[in-house]
C-alpha cells in the first residue's frame, strides 16, 4: 500500500501558512471553483453531522445543488442522507492501489436525499499520515470527474475539535467557517481553539468566520458572553430535542421525520439559516481568548 505520509508535503516556517505550520499546503489546481464553501467545526459529539446534513437538505430545498464532504475516519457524516455507511475516498483508492484514474464517480459519490451529493473523505489509519492529504485528494477527484462544475454549495463536515494541520485543510477551501457549539464549558473551550485556527488560516486564505450555530441548548447565556468578548455572533439556535437524536437512529434527516410543532420550527430554522448563508454571511474578525481569560469569563456569578 502507498505510504500516506510520503504523499503529504508539510510546510516549514517559511511556507507562508502560519508560523511553525505543518499544514499540507494547498495545490492551486485543487481549488474548488465558484461554489459557496462552508466548513463546519465543533467539539466532538456536538452534532456537526446532524447540522451539516440538515443544512445540506435545506440548501437543496432552496433549489441549490449541494455536495457534502465528510472529513472523519468514522465516515458517518452522510448516512442520514444516503441511508448507509459509504466507502471512503481512501477505501476506494486503496482498492485500485492509488491509481486514481481507474475510479469512476459512482465509486466514491452517492446521491442522497433531495439530490444532495455525498462523499466521505475518511482518513489515514491512526498514526500513519495526514488528514490534509485525504481532503486534497478528495477535492482533486471531484474536480477530475467534473462534479464541482455545477455545484452551488459545498459543505465540509470536519472531524471533532482537532485543528491540526491536516484537519484544518478544509479551511484552505472554505469561504466561511461555521462553529457548532452548545451553551456549555467544554464546547465553548473547543470553539475558542477553532477560532484561533481560523484566525491563522485567514491570513493566507479567503476563509473567514461566519458565526456560531448553537445546538442542543435551550439558552445561550455562556455563548452570548463569549460572542461579546470575541466578536463572534450566533447564526441559528437548535434545541435539545429527543426527535433530533432519534433522527440519527432512524437514519433520516429531520426533513423526513413525522411532523410536530417542535420539529416544524427546527426545519424552518434550518431553511432560514440556509437562506441567510446563501445571501451572504458577513465575515467576522473575531479574536480567540487566552485559556485563563476564558476560564474566568464562563460560569455563573
Amino acid at each position: 500500500m502507498m505510504d500516506l505520509e510520503s504523499l503529504s508535503t508539510p510546510c516549514s516556517t517559511g511556507c507562508g501558512d502560519g508560523e511553525g505550520s505543518v499544514q499540507v499546503h494547498l495545490d492551486p489546481d485543487t481549488r474548488i471553483g465558484t461554489a459557496k464553501v462552508f466548513a463546519i467545526y465543533g467539539k466532538g459529539g456536538i452534532g456537526k453531522s446532524t447540522t451539516s446534513s440538515n443544512l445540506s437538505v435545506a440548501f437543496a430545498k432552496l433549489g441549490k445543488r449541494v455536495l457534502q464532504i465528510g472529513c472523519d475516519p468514522k465516515h458517518d457524516s452522510t448516512f442520514t442522507l444516503t441511508k448507509r455507511l459509504m466507502p471512503t475516498v481512501i477505501d476506494v483508492l486503496e482498492q485500485v492501489d492509488f491509481h486514481a484514474e481507474e475510479l469512476r464517480a459512482e465509486d466514491f459519490v452517492t446521491e442522497g436525499y433531495e439530490g444532495v451529493l455525498c462523499v466521505e473523505a475518511g482518513g489515514p489509519p491512526a498514526g500513519t499520515g495526514c488528514g490534509g492529504y485525504v481532503v486534497g485528494q478528495t477535492v482533486k477527484l471531484l474536480k477530475e470527474h467534473h462534479l464541482l462544475d455545477d455545484t452551488d454549495v459545498v459543505i465540509f463536515d470536519v472531524l471533532g475539535d482537532v485543528v491540526c494541520g491536516g484537519f484544518a485543510a478544509p479551511l484552505q477551501h472554505a469561504d466561511r467557517a461555521l462553529i457548532v457549539a452548545a451553551d456549555d464549558f467544554d464546547s465553548i473551550f473547543a470553539m475558542n481553539r477553532i477560532v484561533a485556527a481560523i484566525q491563522a488560516k485567514s491570513r493566507n486564505y479567503k476563509v473567514r468566520l461566519g458565526g456560531v450555530i448553537v445546538n442542543r441548548s435551550k439558552s445561550r447565556e455562556q455563548i452570548d458572553r463569549f460572542n461579546a468578548a470575541t466578536g463572534l455572533r450566533t447564526l441559528a439556535q437548535f434545541p435539545d430535542l429527543d426527535a433530533i437524536r432519534h433522527s440519527r437512529l432512524k437514519k433520516a434527516t429531520l426533513f423526513e421525520m413525522d411532523s410536530s410543532p417542535e420539529l416544524d420550527a427546527v426545519r424552518a430554522e434550518y431553511l432560514r439559516l440556509a437562506s441567510a448563508l446563501w445571501a451572504g454571511a458577513e465575515p467576522l474578525s473575531a479574536s480567540a481568548m487566552k485559556d485563563r481569560d476564558l476560564f474566568d469569563l464562563l460560569g455563573f456569578d
